[in-house]
């Protein structure tokens, strides 16, 4: 069976619920507060719990955080690729979860924002593997050209799929036009998608990003509530959300996407990973905190009994 290769970051959160973020020079009372895995963490954790075996091909720390890192994904049983662990600790990230459900994010990077090519040749990626890219991973300096000669020197049979995140924001970048042409599948939410491309809709926005990508490439872009668009050799098709009362936004892409890759790796159709990815990201925002990806049987009973109401 196929895996996935995560070449992203995991960092830890510190998850705090708030009723408002403050002022400038404002402070509040969260009502909870706690130390997560986070970051990439999330989408493998999604993947796996959807039956896809993960790798996570980035950098850890040596520190509390680095410690927090591994026993995460240990017992996930997410499997560890670069033995080693750097002589500096693991980034950190601030995540705010105010009253609406939006989440705001203030990050510190430590030692997965560094990598080398021997590093990334610690596990084989195969034929059919999906290798993950983030493009957070586009911003560290001590990361970002190792892993774009790494990612370009692979087989054509193993699956790169992109994830730009918030912060990459045109594809006019050196490094992002020697990337473009390698991606076999793009995720990422509609905001992302409009920014990348300067576009003010979801429909433009994909057909222009088809005209910058592969001929064969698949588009996942994530619309809320609404569900989410696939688009492939110029066929788009919207495939509807599930209703649920939202308490906690932050992580629900992630799990989208991980179990979109895990449905592509198990040979479902794009449709179908889709649903499935819809169905996980609605159970993701009925919880609080940032891996709350459901696993295969609540995906399957939470359709099942979304198809009786």
């Amino acid at each position: 069976m196929p895996k996935m290769l995560h070449t992203g970051q995991v960092i830890i959160d510190l998850v705090m619920a708030v009723e408002k973020l403050p002022q400038i020079g404002g402070d509040v009372l969260a009502q909870s507060a706690g130390f997560e895995a986070g970051g990439g963490f999330n989408v493998m954790a999604a993947a796996v719990r959807n039956g896809l075996p993960v790798v996570y091909l980035g950098r850890h720390g040596t520190g509390r955080f680095g410690d927090l890192a591994r026993q995460a994904m240990q017992a996930e049983g997410i499997c560890i690729g670069i033995r080693e662990p750097a002589e500096r600790d693991t980034g950190l990230c601030v995540a705010l979860t105010d009253a609406s459900a939006e989440r705001s994010f203030i990050s510190y990077i430590g030692a997965e924002g560094e990598v080398t090519e021997e590093d990334l040749n610690s596990v084989a990626a195969e034929p059919g593997d999906y290798v993950y890219f983030s493009g957070y991973s586009l911003l560290h300096e001590g990361k970002a050209q190792a892993l774009l000669d790494w990612t370009l020197a692979l087989q054509a049979s193993v699956n790169v799929v992109f994830d730009p995140g918030p912060l990459v924001e045109s594809p006019d970048a050196p490094m992002m036009q020697m990337l473009l042409p390698r991606i076999d599948v793009w995720t990422s939410n509609s905001v992302e998608a409009l920014r990348f491309i300067g576009a003010d809709e979801i429909g433009i926005a994909m057909d222009r990003l088809a005209e910058l990508l592969p001929e064969n490439v698949l588009m996942v872009v994530r619309d809320g509530p609404q569900g989410c668009w696939i688009q492939q050799r110029g066929e788009r098709r919207q495939v509807p959300g599930f209703a649920v009362k939202a308490v906690d936004s932050n992580g629900a892409g992630d799990a989208h996407a991980g179990v979109f890759v895990a449905g592509l790796a198990q040979g479902l159709d794009a449709l179908e990973a889709a649903r499935r990815a819809n169905a996980a990201a609605a159970l993701a925002v009925t919880r609080w905190g940032p891996a709350t990806s459901p696993g295969t049987a609540e995906v399957d009973a939470f359709i099942r009994e979304s198809c009786r109401d």
